[in-house]
């Protein structure tokens, strides 16, 4: 139905853990670029995708594959959320995350109690695909 590329960030919260502190994904803040450059929608926290004529659906995980690029967010497959797909997006049935650049927060800024709280923002693009429930 339709190809995303993805480019914005990762936003990462430092949270205390059994473990000790660790980065956590809060959520991903990036604009929906079209093949010619022109920003088609957004994407956000849920995950969501929205367009800019309103479509909008949200994405649950089925399956995800490590990225071939050392630092770069994980490769996704989603479905569509039920309930969630509205708009020019009603007809997606999934989601797919490919050819992804970055996005994955490092060790530092989070390993004492003292940096729990703290944010931080690592840049990422991604190729974003929708196909039809058939």
């Amino acid at each position: 139905m339709l190809t995303a590329k993805g480019d914005g960030v990762q936003i990462y919260t430092c949270t205390d853990a059994p473990a000790g502190t660790k980065w956590v994904l809060k959520g991903p803040e990036a604009k929906l670029l079209d093949a010619a450059g022109q920003v088609v929608g957004t994407h956000f926290a849920g995950p969501t995708w929205k367009l800019n004529d309103g479509g909008q659906v949200q994405g649950e995980l089925m399956a995800n594959k490590p990225a071939p690029e050392a630092g770069s967010i994980p490769w996704l497959l989603l479905r569509a959320k039920a309930g969630t797909a509205s708009g020019s997006l009603a007809a997606v049935g999934y989601i797919r995350r490919t050819e992804t650049h970055g996005g994955v927060a490092l060790g530092s800024g989070c390993q004492t109690a003292t940096d729990v709280g703290k944010t931080t923002q690592v840049p990422y693009t991604a190729t974003y695909t929708f196909y039809a429930e058939k």
